[in-house]
């Protein structure tokens, strides 16, 4: 039988159980804030970077974001997008019917979008602070790509494991991601079997006390 992919894996995970691994493990990369900014899926990827910044002078330039779309020649991408700007939109249905067309997975946007219903019409998946109706055009530029990126205090490498569903956004660094899963899927069986403890009768405090939890990180749980 062929073993699922480490992408497979995630996905069969969520945000909270990959949350509570980090923990375990010590390692930053839950954020708070970043929520569906239309009822989408989660998406499971493979972090391209990008660094956007404001624009302080008149000279034109390529709109943000598009080159790295360009640039995409797999189907594993999730757009990580830092640096926007309180109001004003990094992110618009032109860029996401492209995004679309390259097979992107979807976005993740420290900051806002605008145009959200072409997004949802295409069915990719946005995740961010929030939505407004102010452009980017002369505003908001491009500053870098590829590049490690700050998203919500945590740092985001390029390709670095992504995982966004309706409680936020998670970072995996790719050098852990093994382990994280590792220990995600015993927590995952855990809580699975701590919820149909608690649903023939047992006692809920007995069943969530932390010596309990604790367990998992000791390998306790098949």
């Amino acid at each position: 039988m062929k073993q699922p992919s480490l992408l497979e894996r995630l996905a069969a995970l969520d945000t909270n159980t990959v949350s509570v691994a980090l923990d375990f493990l010590g390692l930053p990369g839950a954020t708070h804030g970043l929520l569906p900014l239309w009822d989408c899926p989660k998406i499971v990827g493979r972090a391209s970077t990008i660094q956007l910044g404001p624009k302080t002078d008149a000279r034109p330039t390529v709109h943000l974001i598009s080159p790295v779309i360009d640039a995409v020649n797999t189907d594993d991408r999730v757009l990580v997008i830092a640096g926007g700007v309180d109001g004003i939109s990094c992110w618009g249905d032109i860029l996401a019917n492209a995004a679309c067309a390259k097979k992107i997975r979807g976005s993740v946007i420290d900051g806002y979008s605008r145009d959200i219903e072409g997004s949802e019409s295409i069915d990719y998946p946005v995740y961010g602070r929030g939505i407004t109706m102010i452009s980017a055009r002369n505003r908001v530029i491009q500053t870098g790509s590829g590049e490690p990126v700050q998203v919500r205090g945590v740092t985001v490498h390029q390709d670095d494991y992504v995982i966004a569903d309706r409680c936020g956004a998670v970072f995996v660094p790719a050098a852990r991601i093994e382990e994280v899963l590792d220990l995600g899927e015993r927590i995952a069986r855990r809580q699975d079997g701590m919820v149909a403890a608690v649903r023939t009768g047992r006692s809920v405090a007995k069943v969530m006390h932390d010596k309990e939890f604790e367990a998992i990180n000791q390998g306790g749980t098949k």
